[in-house]
């Protein structure tokens, strides 16, 4: 067979027998539960170091969020004056005048 093709074919026969066993190249190989058990709509078995993780991580981000809260606001609030909403009239709120 002469062409593109013949190419191509001996290119996958050569990927084919590296890859081993003649599975074709990029099959998974997780099988062997290499990801641990199949838990369907249950939650994982957590290990005693996985929960000291986790809590560790989590009360590090929210001190993270609350220090920063607290020292520099504007980051959240903005660089700007708040503007005082007692002094805006009923036209610029958008409230039609009373007819009396």
């Amino acid at each position: 067979m002469v062409g593109p093709l013949c190419g191509l074919r001996w290119t996958a026969r050569l990927l084919r027998a590296r890859s081993g066993a003649g599975v074709a190249f990029g099959a998974r190989r997780a099988s062997s539960g290499a990801h641990g058990t199949f838990r369907y709509r249950q939650f994982p078995e957590l290990s005693r170091s996985q929960v000291i993780k986790a809590e560790a991580i989590s009360g590090a981000m929210w001190f993270w969020i609350l220090w920063h809260f607290w020292h520099s606001p504007e980051a959240v609030l903005g660089h700007f004056p708040y503007p005082d909403s007692s002094a805006w009239t009923d036209e610029e709120l958008g409230i039609p005048p009373d007819d009396e």
